[in-house]
């Protein structure tokens, strides 16, 4: 917080009767185990039949754990639970690149989408609303969002911080007592927290106040499935940071848009 395309062995991709992209889901073999919740603050290629696939635990018509790679708008988009370096699923990135063949999201930017302060530099830089941040080892500024900045840290966590005390418990954790450093991100007065899945750059009805950052952040790193976290003032919203998402965390109606994408009903 891994199989690759274009192998027959891994996964397939072939055209169906009505001309429409087929896919089989390839099984994940990297852990399971959900992202845990912050505890402190808030918020926290070889083409085969449609139907020829490999068995994997149903949750709806997307298998859990399964990596999809299909074709579209002449390039694979590879659809997964994780992108994270040396996850089965960035390897298939990096094999499919490496063979000459176009591909997104491209293995660079799934590395920057999950490092909080190269992603919103990167998001700043393209013109996206973000939050302003800084890195420390120690001092943060109250209120903030803080997050992790070692090896073994994900965006997926975070702490929101409101006083000194729970300040120094929280970043002696995030920082392995002083060792690594962390990412804070100052909270004005009226700050709200949330966060939004985006599919292939769209939100589900309930999210649509985070519908144009959704489409510019797709356009930026091109992750068909990620959690962006943001902070809200008033009718403004800024990016905090992106995030991997679990098929189980999709909503029915972000299940029914992730499907119509993956059995090619809906155009990308």
């Amino acid at each position: 917080m891994n199989s690759r395309c274009c192998e027959s062995r891994s996964t397939g991709v072939g055209k169906g009767s009505a001309g429409l992209p087929s896919y089989i889901p390839v099984i994940s073999r990297e852990a399971t185990a959900d992202s845990k919740v912050a505890t402190i603050g808030q918020i926290v290629p070889s083409p085969r039949k449609a139907n020829h696939r490999i068995p994997a635990r149903k949750e709806g018509a997307i298998s859990r754990d399964a990596l999809y790679t299909i074709w579209h708008n002449n390039a694979w988009q590879i659809i997964s639970e994780d992108y994270a370096y040396k996850t089965e699923t960035y390897y298939s990135i990096l094999r499919t690149e490496m063979e000459g063949k176009p591909v997104q999201p491209a293995s660079a930017d799934v590395i920057d989408a999950y490092v909080v302060p190269v992603c919103l530099e990167r998001a700043h830089l393209a013109g996206i609303p973000v939050c302003d941040w800084g890195i420390s080892q120690g001092y943060a500024p109250l209120p903030s969002i803080v997050y992790g900045l070692n090896y073994f840290a994900t965006a997926s966590d975070y702490w929101v911080i409101r006083d000194s005390e729970q300040a120094k418990e929280i970043v002696k954790h995030i920082t392995n007592k002083g060792k690594y450093p962390f990412c804070y991100q100052k909270l004005d007065d009226g700050a709200e927290i949330g966060s939004c899945i985006a599919i292939f750059g769209k939100t589900a009805e309930k999210c649509r106040h985070t519908a144009e950052i959704a489409e510019r952040v797709y356009g930026l790193f091109a992750l068909p499935l990620v959690s962006m976290v943001y902070v809200k003032y008033g009718s403004r919203c800024l990016l905090s940071s992106l995030a991997p998402v679990k098929y189980s965390q999709l909503s029915a109606e972000e299940r029914a848009i992730l499907s119509r994408y993956i059995t090619g009903q809906e155009r990308l």
